[in-house]
Order: structure tokens, then C-alpha cells, then sequence
């Protein structure tokens, strides 16, 4: 059923001033893609309306380039500040691999780190073994190097203390055996699940390693799995396209008892058929993220935004951009969500290895602490640790 709970409507958060005033709004004439959850699929248009050709999808992910990053270093800011990244990934991929070694790199490169959480990503799923239970492998892969970093040999940051991992949640019902499997895997440190739902008619958005159909969440056996996870305690990251976070919002609402993360602000379309399309998508977008600001059982991560779907050029200047740079182009989108959620329900989130294609984790966090300047104490240590270690049950 859809709609059965109304979320309550809580108090509205204070103000966090950051960098300045609000960028202006403009109302949003962008052509309307059909929603998801709304039946059949469209074609993508362009700004007049006309129907678009459909190339190839791109790269998916933009290329790290270490001697082009290593052409920018800060110094940096506040650098006792603690801080939990509540999202990232480890891998090897041909022609990519980003490690424990890797990892370490980038979190000890100056900033106080003092715990990560790892987010599912398809790295060291099972071979072999039925189908619903491969991606547990996952966690056992991750919960072994969690348990490294555990030894202190690797300093005293608490790397992976906690794991999201995944489950097809179209299995329903039996989605709970898969839950509870990863759980025992997990070490004491699985906290949720992610099953990405990221869909757009326009295929050169769409991630060829995941193929959701139109309007997953409202599928009844997903909503069948998804009901598996307050009972074991167990959170789930959405990441989606903007236009879908109304489908977030009416889970949300059904499912009020569960705890929900908004991953990569939601993530704003910038490119294909949202190019140049920017403001408008930002008017829609707002609107969105003030809607699900209103169900307090979720919470969004600020960060992502550096992806080639987002649209930001970053990646093509000749230098890696500066933390000003970043906190002036994601300003609006952070003053946004911070003013909707609160801070004690928004956290900073790097995104690495995804978002290193256009910047280093050093310019990264120093663009964190320059939006966030003119935030409280309590605000900022809820921003860079407070709201992820609640959210994510992490023992600091």
C-alpha cells in the first residue's frame, strides 16, 4: 500500500548560515520526465521537447589521475577536527584497485579521520553458492580488512567499523535469511543494506553494472524485503536520481520505523537530458529534499557530487580545483539540506574512490570545513561525526 503513515512534520531546523546568501531560484520549466513509479517509461527530451536519439552510455566513472591530483595540496584546515567518512568503497577492478593501502592514504593524508564506513559496491562476492547469498561475500571481505585495522597495525583510525552491504530485496520475505547471514559475517559491524534504485529513461545516466526497473521501491516484494530490516536493526542507503526522491519519501512514510540514509544529496542530474539544465534541477531538487526533510526517519549525506552525472567540469581544468572552488559550486546544496534536515541529520561523506576522479581527499575535507565555517560547535561535530556515528550505531 502506498501512503498508509503520515510523517510527522518536526519543528524547522535553525538556520546554518555558510558561505553566504542563497543562490537565487528560478522556476522550473525543464520538460518532466515521467516519474518513476508512474507506468510506462519516455523517451528523454531535450529542451524543446523533442524527442532525443539514444547513444551509448559513457564511461560510468570518471578516471583517477594521481600526477594531475598531486598538482594541488592545501593546507589543512582544522586539522584536529574529528571526523567519520560514512561513505566509501574498496575494490579491484581491472585497471582500478582501491585498497586498505589506498585508503590509508588518502585518510591519513592530514586530516583527523577517526573511523570510515564502507558502503557496498559489488567488490568480492562469492563465486559460487545460490545467487541471493553471493554478495555476502562482501562483507566477509570487508569485515576481514575492518578486523586489520582493528589489530592498531594500521593506526589508530577505525577503518570500516561499519559495513552496508546488499541484498536484493526482490526476494521478499526471504530477503531475512540473506540479512541474518550477513550479519554473522559482519563481526558485530554490518549496519544496513544499500540496493541502488538509481533509474532515468535517459540510458546514458544509467550505470550498466545495475539495471532497476522503473519504480522499484513501490514493488511489492522489494517493499516485502524492505520490511525485513527494522526488525533486525538494520538501516538502508537509498541512491537514486533527483526525480525520485519523491519514491524515498513515500517509503519513508510507510516504513517509519526504519532508518533511512539519502545518499549523495540525493543526487542532481547534470547531464544528457538535465544538461544545461542546472538551476532548474536545483529549484526541483530543493523542493524534493524539503519534502523528505519531513519524515524524521531520514538522514542524507552530504558529498557525491563530484560524479560524471552530476555535470560539474571539474575533471577538464588543468589544475584539480581548490576547496573554495568546491564549496562555492556546492554551497547551495549543502545550505539546502542542512537548513531542511538539520545538522544532527545531514553528514559529510567523501565518496572515495567514485569522487577521487575530480579531486583529492585533502581539498575534499577542507571544502567540508569551509562550508560548515560559520556552524556551531555542537553543529559541526554533528556534520563531521555525530550524525554518522548515530546513524550507523558506531562505537567511537
Amino acid at each position: 500500500m502506498r501512503g498508509v503513515y503520515a510523517c510527522p512534520v518536526p519543528s524547522r531546523p535553525g538556520r546554518l548560515r555558510l558561505l553566504g546568501s542563497r543562490a537565487c531560484r528560478r522556476s522550473c520549466n525543464r520538460p518532466r520526465l515521467l516519474a518513476s513509479g508512474a507506468g510506462r517509461e519516455t523517451m528523454p527530451q531535450n529542451r524543446r521537447g523533442n524527442t532525443m536519439s539514444q547513444p551509448p552510455a559513457p564511461s560510468t566513472y570518471l578516471p583517477v589521475r594521481d600526477d594531475w591530483l598531486a598538482r594541488r595540496t592545501e593546507t589543512i584546515l582544522e586539522p584536529d577536527l574529528p571526523i567519520v567518512d560514512p561513505h566509501h568503497h574498496l575494490w579491484e577492478r581491472p585497471g582500478w584497485r582501491y585498497m586498505l593501502d589506498d585508503l590509508l592514504a588518502d585518510t591519513n593524508s592530514g586530516h583527523n579521520i577517526v573511523a570510515t564506513v564502507f558502503v557496498q559496491c559489488r567488490a568480492m562476492h562469492r563465486a559460487s553458492g545460490p545467487e541471493a547469498f553471493r554478495p555476502v561475500g562482501e562483507t566477509e571481505f570487508v569485515n576481514g580488512v575492518a578486523a586489520m585495522s582493528a589489530s592498531g597495525n594500521y593506526g589508530p583510525a577505525k577503518i570500516c567499523a561499519g559495513i552496508v552491504g546488499h541484498v536484493d530485496l526482490r526476494n521478499g520475505e526471504r530477503s531475512r535469511d540473506v540479512l541474518e547471514a550477513h550479519i554473522r559475517a559482519g563481526g558485530g559491524r554490518f549496519r544496513g543494506i544499500r540496493h541502488i534504485t538509481a533509474y532515468d529513461p535517459d540510458p546514458t545516466l544509467m550505470n550498466p553494472a545495475y539495471n532497476p526497473p522503473v519504480g522499484l521501491m513501490y514493488d511489492p516484494a522489494f517493499r516485502q524485503g524492505f520490511a525485513c530490516l527494522a526488525p533486525l536493526n538494520l538501516s538502508f542507503d537509498a541512491w537514486l536520481y533527483h526525480p525520485q526522491i519523491g519514491d524515498v519519501v513515500d517509503l519513508a512514510r510507510v516504513f517509519p520505523g526504519t532508518m533511512i540514509c539519502l545518499n549523495h544529496i540525493g543526487g542532481p542530474l547534470g547531464i544528457g537530458s538535465y544538461a544545461g539544465l542546472r538551476q532548474a534541477v536545483f529549484e526541483e531538487w530543493s523542493k524534493l529534499i524539503r519534502a523528505l526533510a519531513e519524515c524524521p526517519n531520514v538522514v542524507v549525506k552530504l558529498g557525491g557530487m563530484a560524479m560524471r552525472l552530476n555535470g560539474w567540469d571539474f575533471h577538464t581544468k588543468a589544475d584539480p580545483p581548490s576547496s573554495e572552488e568546491l564549496a562555492a559550486a556546492w554551497k547551495p546544496y549543502v545550505e539546502t539540506c542542512i537548513e531542511a534536515f538539520g545538522a544532527s541529520r545531514c553528514m559529510f561523506e567523501s565518496n572515495f574512490p567514485v569522487d577521487k576522479g575530480s579531486y583529492g581527499y585533502q581539498v575534499f575535507w577542507n571544502a567540508c570545513k569551509i562550508l560548515a565555517k560559520d556552524a556551531s560547535a555542537a553543529e559541526k561535530a554533528d556534520l563531521f561525526s555525530g550524525s554518522a556515528a548515530r546513524f550507523y550505531r558506531l562505537d567511537l
